[in-house]
């Protein structure tokens, strides 16, 4: 691998978009450190499918997000192993959906852990690399924060602070570091089954009337991290929904 090579460093990255995402990027030419909590199965095996393709291109990196103690590691992994950092996308989320009345100071608490905290103190340890790197921050944030469901309300305000985290860090990075996010509607169905009459809802409320795809976020990721005037922006990709 090109020690000139980019280096990215992908939350999430084991399934679904942040796979999508990871596989995008490397193909772009980056050199992909893939991080996963649950999934250690699904991240080798897509690193295996990677190296395949690039000798010396992948690094695997397990934790959870939700413990701090974790985070510095996770940037000092990859920058141990590739000697640089260009990109951080905050992919990873927490998913609950629980009734308002039902959700306690742990659930919330939780949420915020993984969906805010996590990116503000990922960004905190890779801000001298990405600063070094002229480098750039891509959160991935949801419908939901700005079209808040009421068995969302906890979800919602921990992706409504990562949109504002998104817009302060522009401000505190700047002028080396660009920070923007992506917002996604409605992708993929959850893998434990939608309802098919929600399912039904959300399409006809998206005027282009289909899901998007995970290769729809992730060429919306890559544009973002390749340069250019736009920072502390959010680029919503909904189908229209959000209208």
């Amino acid at each position: 691998m090109p020690a000139s090579s980019p280096v990215v460093l992908v939350t999430g990255a084991a399934r679904r978009i942040g796979a999508a995402i990871a596989r995008r990027l490397h193909a772009d030419g980056y050199a992909v450190a893939l991080h996963c909590h649950h999934s250690r199965g699904d991240a080798d095996a897509l690193a295996t499918a990677l190296e395949a393709q690039r000798t010396g291109s992948t690094l695997v990196l397990e934790g959870d997000l939700a413990d701090p103690g974790v985070l510095p590691g996770l940037v000092a992994g990859t920058v141990a192993r590739f000697g640089r950092l260009d990109a951080l996308v905050n992919n990873a989320a927490a998913f609950a959906p629980t009734a308002f009345a039902d959700t306690d100071a742990a659930a919330f608490d939780a949420l915020m852990a993984t969906n805010a905290r996590a990116p503000f103190l990922l960004a905190q340890a890779a801000a001298p690399h990405l600063r070094a790197s002229r480098g750039a921050i891509v959160n991935i944030g949801d419908l939901y924060a700005e079209r808040p469901r009421a068995d969302l309300v906890a979800y919602a305000a921990s992706k409504a602070a990562l949109l504002g985290l998104t817009r302060g860090l522009a401000v505190a990075l700047a002028p080396e570091v660009r920070v923007n996010a992506v917002s996604p509607g409605a992708i993929l169905w959850p893998e434990d089954g939608a309802d098919a009459t929600r399912q039904a809802h959300i399409l006809q409320a998206t005027p282009l009337a289909r899901l998007g795809t995970s290769g729809e976020i992730a060429d919306a990721v890559a544009w973002l991290l390749r340069g250019g005037f736009m920072t502390g922006e959010v680029l919503r990709l909904d189908g229209g929904r959000s209208i």
